[in-house]
């Protein structure tokens, strides 16, 4: 039905209206008494042999929606009901921001793929705590942070350290995002040093809570091997708990979308189908060459459960949604989780 009838209706709009339309649509039906529950009888899928336990945490499932679809926490009881094991909120900075100038989303249907260059919009981060004060579902909550656009790198750490503080008694774990291509200057605190001085400070502070609580990174496609390499290096000197692989890529190579509509649309980060290969490779160097020192959680291009299942035998412990989901709808969810229950008789 959603691929038939729902996603040919949202195509017929713009991008980002689209999601807005979504959101409006998801929040309306969800209101309906007994929707929820049907969502659950059709999509959920319960087995103890879906149950991941990483870094203290117990995940229903190891299908998890990336940050960037749901960045102000206003459907999480909702998207909880599609089968999601984990959800991931954010970008969130600490004060609100527009991001970028319209347009600022676009599909290449040609690639099953993604344009976006967003710019970290969001609400900020109290909105996003009230929210999560009122939310009925126990779903694990993910707090994917940033620095607001108008903040010098020196001071990101400010930033980020803000949003920690703030976030802390809402969320399960925490993924620190330097590498999304849309904030001038961001990808810069990827380099080694200043990477390196961030992680230390917010596991300073996570040392000071009553209990701690993971923290992860998420990292570029565009990283090299040399930077592959100071990032498992980072993660066992900051002994942070994980790596998530990987955000958008700057990339624009083997595309069927025409050179002339990729060069009208502009700057962006690229995800779909066309990031799958690359993040795969990423997720199999960071687990191969660190001799699988810590968990990975792999996003990028994850199109059907076959995709699923080569970035689990690449390395990942979980997986995150974002233009699968978006193209295929939440049936891809339980698509997955039945992939890996068959894998794993």
């Amino acid at each position: 039905m959603y691929k038939s009838i729902i996603r040919p209706l949202l195509f017929q709009l713009s991008a980002e209206k689209a999601h807005h339309f979504t959101f409006s649509l998801t929040k309306f039906f969800f209101n309906i008494p007994g929707v929820k529950s049907v969502n659950k009888s059709l999509f959920q899928i319960n087995s103890p042999r879906l149950e991941r336990e990483l870094f203290g945490l117990k995940f229903p499932n190891p299908v998890g929606l990336a940050a960037g679809f749901d960045k102000d926490a206003k459907l999480i009881d909702e998207l909880a009901s599609l089968g999601f094991g984990f959800i991931e909120i954010g970008t969130i900075t600490p004060k609100a921001q527009p991001g970028n100038p319209k347009p600022r989303l676009f599909r290449l249907k040609e690639d099953n793929g993604i344009i976006n260059r967003m710019g970290f919009n969001n609400q900020g981060i109290d909105a996003a705590i009230e929210r999560l004060k009122n939310r009925k579902s126990n779903v694990i909550i993910g707090g994917n942070i940033g620095k607001n656009k108008i903040t010098p790198n020196e001071e990101a750490f400010n930033d980020y350290e803000k949003c920690f503080l703030q976030l802390y008694p809402y969320v399960d774990y925490f993924v620190v995002n330097v590498s999304s291509p849309n904030t001038p200057g961001l990808r810069e605190l990827q380099e080694k040093e200043p990477l390196m001085q961030l992680l230390n400070h917010l596991m300073d502070l996570n040392q000071k809570q009553i209990k701690t609580k993971p923290i992860l990174l998420k990292i570029a496609p565009d990283l090299t091997n040399q930077q592959l390499d100071d990032i498992i290096e980072i993660v066992a000197k900051t002994k942070i708990d994980g790596v998530i692989a990987t955000n958008t890529t700057i990339n624009r190579d083997g595309l069927g979308t025409s050179k002339s509509t990729i060069d009208k649309i502009g700057n962006g980060g690229l995800s779909g189908k066309p990031l799958g290969k690359r993040a795969t490779e990423v997720i199999r160097y960071l687990y191969d060459k660190s001799n699988a020192a810590f968990p990975i959680i792999g996003v990028g291009g994850i199109m059907s459960a076959e995709d699923a299942l080569e970035k689990l035998e690449a390395g990942a412990s979980l997986l995150q949604l974002y233009s699968g989901f978006i193209y295929e709808g939440p049936a891809l969810i339980k698509q997955i989780n039945k992939a890996v229950l068959k894998r794993e008789i």
